[in-house]
């Protein structure tokens, strides 16, 4: 069969999805990867796994009517030339117009991975409801031929069976996240002192990028020799945070700023813990290679992140927007030296025990019938 997959982010379809197409190529399947400004590095890393590239004209963020229809009819144009028997659609904008467009040229079967609710539906204050209002809106539209959804975590698919986003007839898949390639994350042993906590993501307010800058202030004070760095680049969404504050935190000494690197694993290796005090998640991919690569984890009672962790075990919970807990679950592996290698192990087994990508993969092919 032909399959299509649309993501927002040309990059992701290489770092989150490379591992899917690979195993719907080697089940016998035509695949191609949708998604705007993709790179020649990216079309060659593709096609060496037997995916072929198209773009496709999408904003990340953002709610330009006029730009979105443009969006619409492009993906339209995309869909009606390559004739897919499957789509299937991640991230907000290609899970609403990817599926209406597969709806409006008569895509045969249309499933959507939903990997987390996005700052769009999350309306505080005036302006915030009425972004959030519309994106239900759009949710209910785009998505009223669709065939099934994956939610990757049960906070975000009790979400939006409240809100009544999908159809009836939709048929609903629970899995673990993307995966993690436990080959290409191998355990490593824990790095040599100083101790280092990393957050991974993007430089807005909703990955806790505040509150671990605060808790990184007030553990400096007391324990000087400890490092925290950012890895992430900056983002153009509504809760961005500036290239001057963050240089403001870096020139003040609390963190160092590492920017954004091809491959993570050098920095998962240099630190003993990973640290992401998000508000919300689909399921968090940074914290799932932390654990595999063995990896004690400080996250959040989130949605999506709280189900990564078991709790005293492979990592700490905390409550959300909350700087004194974290700060007490983070001290705690500067108090305990063992304390990261113990939870990091417990963490590479419970990797392999529920996030292997090939058994999430698995589940996916088989409920698109490939």
């Amino acid at each position: 069969m032909k399959v299509a997959v649309f993501g927002s982010y040309a990059p992701s379809l290489w770092l989150f999805r490379a591992p899917m197409m690979r195993a719907m190529v080697a089940a016998g399947h035509e695949v191609t990867g949708l998604a705007p400004n993709g790179d020649q590095a990216l079309i060659d890393n593709l096609a060496s796994i037997g995916v072929a590239y198209r773009h496709v004209p999408l904003g990340r963020t953002g709610l330009n009517p006029l730009e979105d229809l443009r969006s619409l009819l492009a993906i339209r144009a995309a869909l009606k030339d390559l004739r897919p028997d499957v789509l299937l659609s991640y991230t907000i904008k290609p899970v609403i117009y990817g599926s209406y467009a597969a709806s409006m040229v008569g895509v045969p079967h249309c499933h959507a991975m939903v990997t987390g609710l996005g700052s769009s539906l999350m309306g505080e204050g005036f302006k915030r409801k009425c972004m959030a209002a519309l994106s239900k809106w759009l949710y209910r539209r785009g998505l009223s031929g669709i065939e099934g959804v994956f939610f990757q975590n049960p906070d975000n698919r009790a979400f939006f069976e409240k809100h009544r986003l999908l159809p009836a007839t939709c048929r609903i898949t629970q899995i673990n996240g993307s995966g993690v390639d436990l080959a290409q994350f191998p355990f490593t042993p824990q790095a040599a002192p100083p101790l280092t906590f990393l957050l991974v993501g993007r430089v807005t307010r909703e990955k806790g990028i505040m509150e671990f800058v605060e808790a990184a202030r007030r553990l400096k004070a007391k324990h000087p020799g400890t490092r925290f760095h950012l890895l992430g680049g900056y983002d153009t969404n509504p809760s961005a945070i500036s290239k001057s504050q963050v240089q403001a935190w870096v020139d003040e000494g609390t963190i160092e700023y590492l920017g954004t690197v091809k491959d993570v694993r050098p920095m998962l290796s240099a630190a003993q813990v990973v640290v992401l005090p998000s508000y919300g998640e689909g399921t968090p991919r940074s914290v799932l290679e932390a654990m595999a690569m063995g990896r004690a984890v400080v996250t959040t009672l989130a949605p999506g992140c709280k189900e990564t962790v078991i709790e005293g075990q492979t990592g700490f919970l905390v409550p959300t927007r909350n700087v004194e807990a974290l700060a007490e679950a983070m001290e705690r592996f500067i108090t305990d030296p063992g304390l990261a290698i113990r939870m990091g192990a417990a963490g590479r087994a419970y990797a392999e025990e529920k996030y292997d990508v090939d058994k999430v993969n698995a589940v996916i092919l088989k409920a698109l019938g490939l």
